[in-house]
């Protein structure tokens, strides 16, 4: 497989054109609610999702912020070479006398930290937001959206957590919060489970992202990540950020939130790196791979500046948020993003994103759905 075709893996999923979606689209698909039902299932699963992530986790419903100080280093820039810029625009205020440079959050990851030492969260604590963000430079697609809603979550560790086990535990109680909501859609709406579209796995396979390179050498990233899941539907990739043995990390991922450069040792004994990772499914309806959540250990005092030092951004250094963390002002942590949208999609047996949120999305897109028999929310 050329090199460019992993390079060009490198900046997030998505599918990239409209002949490509048109492809890929099923063509056989029937809803299996109405869009009325779809609401009813829809709220019912949210409600027990943050319920149940709050009892899991030592969980507290916060708020959180749509937009934030530009200069504030607080938004996420959600790969490391930042080529995906925030929404920006300025407030003047009282006729530019105390005006404010502000953007829409693209994920709340760098505030939740924050925000943790806001709210006094002690080892053992944390919050759990109802985050909206906006993301324009993503490709339109079927479960890519301009607009992204998730629960996004923080909870306050101590040093002696930060290792893969702890990651793990919290992997499993996550997965056990999302197999639940499912079960109560499915006792709702009976026509949500069958045989076509089986029901998610009891438990999550984990693996490295050294191991799946391992096992397809050749392929890039989302290739090998499909292969995985036709053989294990559920799965959680450790170590995601970490440049591999071919000279490329599995995805670029943002230096200053989640540690990908600390070194652990898998469950046989082997070297590995990496204090984070992501869930993927396989979804039975778009028969493709379905990203639910990246989280992970985040970075500590030490592994930022390592990782700063890595991508060649310590300039970072000297932002806010970013002083914060290596002067200890801030706690140590574990956090990620839950999919909202994501996960209704999955859970809700649904072709689209669109089906179960509104936003905008281009004509040629509304069409090719429209001839599949997809019709999204406007």
């Amino acid at each position: 497989m050329p090199t460019l075709d992993k390079q060009a893996d490198l900046a997030g999923p998505g599918i990239g054109n409209y002949e490509d979606l048109e492809k890929v689209l099923p063509d056989d698909y029937v809803s299996a609610l109405t869009p009325k039902q779809t609401q009813h299932a829809l709220y019912a699963a949210k409600t027990f999702i943050e319920e149940n992530l709050c009892k899991e986790l030592n969980l507290m419903m916060v708020q959180v912020p749509l937009i934030v100080d530009s200069l504030s280093g607080v938004n996420d820039y959600l790969d490391r070479d930042g080529s995906r810029t925030p929404v920006q625009f300025h407030i003047s205020n009282d006729y530019d006398q105390h005006p404010i440079d502000a953007e829409v959050v693209q994920a709340a990851t760098k505030w939740k930290r924050m925000a943790l030492a806001q709210f006094d969260m002690a080892p053992g604590e944390g919050l759990l937001t109802d985050m909206r963000a906006v993301r324009k430079d993503y490709f339109l697609d079927h479960d890519h959206s301009a607009y992204v809603d998730q629960w996004d979550w923080e909870r306050t560790i101590t040093a002696e957590q930060r290792n893969l086990d702890f990651l793990t535990e919290t992997v499993q109680k996550i997965w056990k919060v999302l197999k639940g909501a499912e079960t109560l859609v499915q006792e709702m709406y009976p026509q949500l489970k069958s045989d076509k579209y089986p029901s998610m796995p009891g438990e999550l396979t984990f693996l490295h992202a050294e191991d799946i390179l391992e096992m397809y050498p050749d392929l890039p990233r989302k290739q090998r990540e499909t292969k995985v899941l036709q053989e294990h539907p559920a799965i959680f990739i450790y170590g995601i950020g970490w440049t591999l043995a071919d000279g490329y990390p599995h995805e670029m991922r943002a230096a200053d939130y989640d540690d990908w450069v600390t070194e652990t040792v898998s469950r046989d004994g082997r070297p590995m790196h990496g204090l984070n990772g992501d869930i993927l499914v396989w979804n039975p309806v778009t028969r493709r791979r379905h990203e639910l959540t990246s989280m992970g250990i985040r970075v500590s005092p030490e592994t930022l500046v390592k990782q700063l030092e890595i991508t060649g951004q310590t300039d970072f250094l000297e932002l806010p948020y970013h002083q914060a963390i290596l002067n200890n002002q801030i706690p140590l942590s574990i956090g990620g993003g839950i999919g909202q949208s994501r996960t209704m999609m999955l859970l809700l047996r649904k072709a689209h994103l669109g089906e179960v949120s509104v936003t905008v999305w281009p004509q040629i897109l509304k069409d090719i759905c429209a001839d599949r028999n997809i019709f999204v929310l406007e």
